[in-house]
């Protein structure tokens, strides 16, 4: 049975085009962040607690909101408001950058689907950073996890990777519980390239070396698209470098679930992705005592338990978000014991 969202909000925002959509979203959210009735009204979403210790931090429930919706965090105390246990935002770069031209996000309603092109189209890091400082002194900062989310700017060439993430750190890790590095979005060219070990390597050392008095949790997001051997291999890349989880996964490259003639480039997202999602959770799990923080195809109570079963520890919603709205949240936790 469709909850009131799908019912009612749903077919309003989907009158939109997506990324109007998105922006007007985001605009009521971040105008609630500032108006304590708005939280009460988004207090009835709240899902039973569920607590959580990982990374030394304390999470009233293991559902969070994945990177990519809120990147400049505009409206964090709304997401806690409605329940999330933890929030990430981002993707951020050291310079502002307006991501690729659109129109760069598609539905697929029938395949319950998204893909998105955007190119971390975001403020940049000084902006974010001055951003989270002044929700800091208003005193509604958010008493979840917040973690946030960096990658490489677009024209940043690929031989200058580890400084422009270092760049990003720097302004931004006083306000993370815990840093995401994104090597995996597949809209930013060679991006995917920075999964190799070598690579890799380079960046987590030297991050490493910048985060030895802050010790912020270090975290990887990962493709969905790489061979088994390479996993293998990035696993034993963050074995070695002490890393404090991985995201799995990013959006994957495997558009066979979209009707030909409807496709579009970019990375797809939502139910498609499930299964590819929870089988690297496995293999991960296996592989390494590395916490998972699950993303990918958890669009109802079923697939999060699937993500659980198969060794995450956490898990982010995005494209479930969309399509089931903010009841999706007591649903999953609802569904734990």
């Amino acid at each position: 049975m469709k909850n009131a969202y799908e019912r009612l909000v749903r077919p309003l925002l989907f009158a939109f085009e997506p990324e109007r959509a998105h922006r007007l979203t985001l605009g009521v959210l971040r105008t609630v962040s500032h108006v304590d009735l708005g939280h009460r009204v988004l207090n009835a979403f709240q899902p039973p607690t569920k607590p959580k210790r990982l990374f030394g931090l304390d999470f009233p429930n293991p559902i969070g909101l994945a990177a990519g919706l809120d990147k400049n965090g505009v409206a964090l105390p709304a997401w806690e408001a409605l329940g999330f246990g933890f929030i990430e935002i981002g993707t951020v770069t050291a310079k502002p950058q307006p991501g690729n031209p659109p129109p760069r996000i598609f539905r697929f309603p029938e395949q319950r689907a998204l893909i998105n092109r955007l190119g971390f189209n975001n403020h940049g890091a000084d902006a974010v950073a001055q951003r989270l400082r002044k929700l800091q002194s208003s005193g509604r900062w958010p008493r979840v996890p917040v973690g946030i989310n960096i990658g490489k700017s677009m024209n940043t060439p690929l031989a200058e990777a580890t400084e422009d993430y270092l760049s990003s750190f720097r302004v931004l890790r006083e306000f993370a519980d815990y840093v995401v590095l994104n090597v995996s979005s597949p809209n930013t060219p060679g991006l995917r390239e920075l999964q190799g070990s070598a690579a890799l390597s380079e960046l987590l050392a030297a991050i490493a070396e910048k985060n030895v008095i802050t010790r912020k949790p270090i975290i990887v997001k990962i493709a969905p698209d790489l061979a088994p051997e390479e996993l293998d291999q990035i696993v034993a890349t963050c074995d070695t470098n002490n890393v404090a989880g991985i995201v799995a996964t990013n959006t994957t490259m495997d558009h066979s679930v979209i009707p030909e003639g409807q496709d579009e480039q970019g990375g797809l997202s939502g139910a498609p992705l499930r299964e590819k999602s929870t089988a690297f959770v496995r293999q991960i799990a296996a592989r390494s005592t590395i916490p998972v923080i699950a993303s990918g195809g958890i669009m109802d109570a079923d697939s999060a338990r699937e993500k659980i079963a198969a060794g995450a520890q956490l898990l982010q919603i995005y494209t479930g978000l969309i399509y089931r709205g903010p009841g999706l949240l007591r649903e999953i936790a609802e569904a734990f014991e």
